[in-house]
């Protein structure tokens, strides 16, 4: 594995954390979840055969430090900490943009606040529930994952939070155990530490938000909608169906569920190289 080069970049209320490796044009990596940039230590170093690619923590999650620990947490602001990056490492060039789940979230809102800025945007699971047309329903579910954690705490919020993210009728575990790799397993543990601000202050913010659908109409052709093989039925799943189907494009599955990146990182990275090349 590449060392890469690291950097801290100040933006409005926090210090960002952020990696860089390779050489060519910008590709950025926003993580989901509380991954931060070690989410794509599996596949980075391939991607960096073709691209500088730039990961980093978000605001608030292991290095990426906030000056108020209790500030809240808005999509639009962890976009503009993306577009900060981008403007420090790929001055005047449009960037490819790939996220991840929450990650998705802040990839797709810097695509409509900075198109100019954007060349593509690989939006893997996007948890946007507010663009269903049974967002009422998912938005209930939010507000009792944080009524769950503010009485009871955090795993018990958690067990109401992966019960909502299940499949339609699936009340019981799946049979078969997920394996994670080694390094995978050893970054599971780490990022227990970030769960609490993620739950207490990511999901309910990132889970309210809406995009500009009719920005998204106009910007379709840099977006990439894209889903797990096996998170169909599953909540994250339809949020990413939804759109590409009101957009009128194509919904790329990658390999695996909502994890697919850490699961699958060969497959995955392959075809992120794949579809980041291809005009969607």
């Amino acid at each position: 594995m590449t060392t890469p080069s690291t950097g801290r970049l100040r933006v409005n209320g926090a210090t960002l954390h952020y990696e860089v490796r390779g050489r060519g044009p910008l590709l950025l990596l926003i993580p989901g979840g509380t991954g931060g940039a070690a989410a794509f230590d599996d596949i980075a170093d391939d991607l960096a055969a073709e691209y500088t690619v730039a990961t980093y923590d978000p605001r608030g999650m292991s290095r990426s430090t906030l000056d108020d620990p209790e500030a809240e947490q808005l999509v639009a602001e962890h976009a503009d900490d993306a577009f900060r990056l981008l403007e420090l490492l790929s001055p005047g060039e449009p960037a490819r943009v790939f996220g991840a789940s929450s990650g998705a979230i802040a990839a797709v809102h810097l695509l409509t606040a900075h198109p100019g800025h954007v060349e593509r945007v690989v939006a893997h699971e996007p948890p946007m529930v507010g663009v269903l047309p049974d967002a009422a329903e998912h938005r209930a579910v939010i507000a009792r994952v944080q009524d769950t954690f503010r009485t009871q705490g955090l795993m018990p919020a958690m067990a109401v939070f992966a019960a909502a993210l299940k499949r339609e009728g699936e009340t019981t575990e799946p049979a078969v155990e997920l394996k994670l790799p080694p390094q995978a397993a050893a970054r599971a543990e780490r990022t227990m530490a970030d769960l609490p601000y993620f739950v207490g202050r990511i999901v309910p913010s990132f889970m309210a938000y809406t995009p500009d659908l009719h920005r998204l109409e106009a910007l379709s052709d840099r977006l990439v909608l894209a889903c797990g093989r096996d998170s169909r039925g599953e909540l994250p799943y339809r949020p990413a169906a939804f759109l590409a189907e009101r957009l009128g494009t194509e919904l790329v599955h990658f390999p695996g569920g909502h994890i697919g990146l850490t699961t699958h990182p060969a497959e995955f990275g392959e075809l992120l190289r794949k579809t980041l090349r291809t005009r969607p």
